[in-house]
C-alpha cells in the first residue's frame, strides 16, 4: 500500500512539474518576442542598417559599374612622440600615404542614370571628401584599420556627399606609406 502511495505521489509531483515547466516556458517565448519587436522599433526609429556600410548590399559584378580615380596621396595626422623626459609631442616628420581608389556603383539604383556619365565631374569633391577622412588618422592608426573602418568612414562620407547610395562600396588598392 505505501508504494502505491508513493508512486501515485511521484506522479502528481512529474505531472506539476511539467504543466509549470510550460507555463514557464509560454512567459519566456512572450517575453522574447515583445523583445524582439521592441528592438525592431528602436532599429527602425533610429534608421539603422541591417549591414555596415561597405558590406553594402548584395549586387551582382554585373549589375555594377566601376569608377577608377587618380592615384591619392594624402598627408596623415601628426603622431605622438614621447620625449626622454617623459613629455608627449607630436611628430615634426610628415607621413603620407598613397593610394588607388575605386568608386563601386549599383546600376540598378534609382540614382544611377544621374550619375552614370558624369561621376568624374565629381572627382574633386570625392577627393575632398576622401581627404578630409583620412587626414584625420596617424600612420599607425591607418596600417591598423585602413582597409577596414576607415574604409567604411570614406565610403559613408562619399553616400553623404551625393546623398544616395548608389555608391555601395570602394576598393582600395597600392596602399603605400611614406
Amino acid at each position: 500500500m505505501k508504494k502505491n502511495l508513493l508512486s501515485v505521489l511521484v506522479l502528481v509531483l512529474v505531472v506539476v512539474n511539467i504543466a509549470l515547466s510550460a507555463v514557464m516556458m509560454i512567459n519566456v517565448l512572450s517575453t522574447n518576442q515583445k523583445t524582439a519587436a521592441l528592438m525592431d522599433s528602436i532599429g527602425a526609429a533610429m534608421q539603422l542598417e541591417m549591414y555596415q556600410p561597405g558590406t553594402g548590399p548584395d549586387v551582382a559584378l554585373s549589375d555594377t559599374a566601376t569608377h577608377i580615380m587618380d592615384q591619392m596621396t594624402i598627408q596623415l595626422a601628426f603622431s605622438d612622440v614621447v620625449n626622454e623626459d617623459g613629455t608627449v609631442t607630436k611628430s615634426q616628420k610628415p607621413v603620407y600615404i598613397v593610394f588607388d581608389i575605386s568608386l563601386l556603383m549599383d546600376k540598378n539604383h534609382e540614382d544611377y542614370a544621374q550619375y552614370e556619365g558624369t561621376i568624374g565631374d565629381y572627382d574633386s569633391m570625392i577627393k575632398d571628401a576622401i581627404s578630409a577622412v583620412v587626414s584625420n588618422y596617424t600612420e599607425e592608426e591607418c596600417r591598423a584599420a585602413f582597409t577596414t573602418d576607415i574604409r567604411n568612414e570614406i565610403l559613408t562620407s562619399i553616400q553623404n556627399l551625393f546623398k544616395s547610395k548608389c555608391i555601395y562600396g570602394i576598393t582600395l588598392s597600392n596602399i603605400k606609406f611614406g
